[in-house]
């Protein structure tokens, strides 16, 4: 089934859940850092690889990081080349001053906030979502 495109459905099917536990980002050079660790999410960069992992995982392994999240996912399933998602749920972010960093999957968008913001977000999304409907 296709993802959905028109902008009111995505906004008031959001539907955003957060995992239970928190998740780091960590740069490597050399995924066998990682022992038989699998990533949620994987960035190539010019400066290494950038995973997103739990954060329980990360402290096992000894891999440091300065950022700790709540992984919220965006349960519509959005078309990837659906235009005004993005900007509709980061402008409610960012005017309630909580930062995110999205990660866009086939069938959803997932958002990283702060661990300690992760109730304001869930809040601001599901307002936003409410007036979406």
């Amino acid at each position: 089934m296709p993802g959905e495109r028109d902008l009111a459905t995505l906004v008031a099917s959001m539907d955003p859940g957060s995992r239970p536990d928190p998740y780091v980002l960590v740069t490597v050079d050399d995924v066998a850092a990682l022992g038989d660790l699998v990533p949620d999410a994987t960035i190539r960069e010019d400066e290494g690889l950038t995973v997103v992992v739990p954060q329980a995982d990360a402290d096992r392994l000894g891999l440091s990081y300065d950022f700790v999240a709540a992984w919220i996912t965006l349960r519509v399933h959005s078309a990837l080349e659906a235009v005004g998602l993005t900007a509709a749920f980061s402008a409610v972010l960012a005017e309630a001053g909580l930062s995110c960093n999205v990660l866009a999957g086939y069938h959803h968008d997932h958002l990283l906030v702060p661990w300690e913001d992760r109730d304001a977000a869930i809040a601001a999304l599901r307002a936003l979502s409410a007036e979406g409907a």
